[in-house]
């Protein structure tokens, strides 16, 4: 019986001379092959060099084909097709005549000295991953089974490396009463790894600006900004420290808006910004979103005095900023859970997302 072909994924890329014309030839030395047949080809997207390199930009593709070559055997076919083209092979993330890279084998995962599929870094890549959507955008990654459109969305149309040198900040966001928390504590335990959470209890000013005492606002907001300082900055988070936080440092502006006054705004800024220069940033955020009404319920739950007038209109309001600011949102990967779907309060619900954060640090 005669073996069915296999259905594989090729990302092609070029930043040196006729970019589109060795993608061409590319393509057409790969369909050359008896075994190897071509099925579709994704748009060509032109992008700056992952990485921030100061290099030509490239042009790439992905490529949808049906295989009768095993992985082994059609990565060296893909090699074979680079040396053939130019490609003079030099130090990571260098400028190349052509790139094959094979990203996805079937459901195949394969990891030996010369081949890793699924591709380790294709999840951080949006063009790759747009490329994919269009060919197929149910396509499953096989390792982390989540979506090629899922993963797509996570980028918000970047491209990001692991950088060892950082430190791994994974950041949890949301409105009042979503739960950041409690799922924080959980995910500190899982990685046992330090926490940082907000100075809620130690601010002497926010009891006083919920009753109403506005002229405190400002003193309020500033004693966050410190704490924030205090624990994100890049002096006391280490190069590859991985540390779980219950805020995102950019949500700051949202409160700032929200509670000061004009005048009192503009004096926060003048804080705000050099501050903001000091903390580390996040290299993934988990963004979490839940009904306002179970959001209330938490709130009434955990009984904080101050907090039992919070409002659903405040809540809402709250809502929407995030929004804006995540959809906005370019400095790093954001995986949204939504917490009506998943309970974390179960542990096999904390460790999936725990095995999802794994892809995005460097550790």
């Amino acid at each position: 019986m005669m073996a069915e072909p296999t259905t594989a994924y090729i990302g092609l890329g070029s930043n040196l001379g006729d970019r589109a014309g060795f993608l061409d030839k590319a393509i057409r030395m790969l369909g050359e092959s008896e075994q190897v047949k071509v099925v579709r080809l994704s748009d060509i997207i032109e992008t700056a060099a992952v990485g921030g390199s100061n290099q030509p930009k490239y042009l790439n593709s992905v490529a949808e084909i049906k295989t009768l070559l095993g992985p082994e055997e059609l990565y060296r076919r893909m090699t074979d097709i680079e040396e053939a083209l130019g490609r003079v092979r030099t130090e990571k993330w260098s400028p190349r005549v052509i790139d094959l890279d094979l990203l996805v084998y079937g459901e195949q995962v394969i990891k030996s000295d010369d081949l890793t599929v699924p591709h380790p870094q294709m999840h951080l890549r949006s063009f790759v991953l747009k490329g994919l959507c269009r060919l197929n955008r149910q396509l499953v990654h096989p390792v982390m089974q989540v979506s090629v459109t899922e993963l797509a969305g996570r980028l918000g149309g970047g491209a990001f490396t692991l950088n060892h040198d950082l430190p791994q900040l994974v950041s949890l966001a949301g409105v009042i009463g979503v739960g950041k928390t409690t799922l924080t504590k959980k995910l500190a335990n899982y990685f046992g790894i330090k926490a940082s959470f907000e100075s809620y209890d130690t601010n002497p000013y926010m009891p006083q600006v919920y009753a109403g005492r506005k002229d405190l606002a400002l003193d309020s907001q500033l004693y966050f900004l410190i704490s924030r300082v205090e624990q994100l900055n890049h002096n006391v988070l280490g190069p590859g420290e991985m540390v779980v936080s219950d805020y995102v440092f950019d949500k700051e502006m949202i409160y700032a808006s929200r509670l000061l006054n004009s005048q009192q705004l503009s004096r926060y800024w003048k804080y705000y910004q050099p501050f903001r220069a000091a903390i580390a940033s996040p290299v993934l955020v988990v963004y979490m979103t839940d009904s306002m009404r179970n959001c209330l319920g938490r709130i009434h739950e955990r009984n904080r005095p101050y907090e039992q007038n919070i409002e659903p209109h405040f809540l809402e309001a709250l809502g929407g900023d995030y929004e804006k600011l995540f959809d906005d949102w370019k400095s790093s990967p954001v995986i949204r859970i939504s917490m009506s779907e998943s309970d974390y309060t179960q542990e096999a619900s904390v460790e999936c997302l725990a095995e999802q954060i794994k892809h995005y640090i460097a550790v």
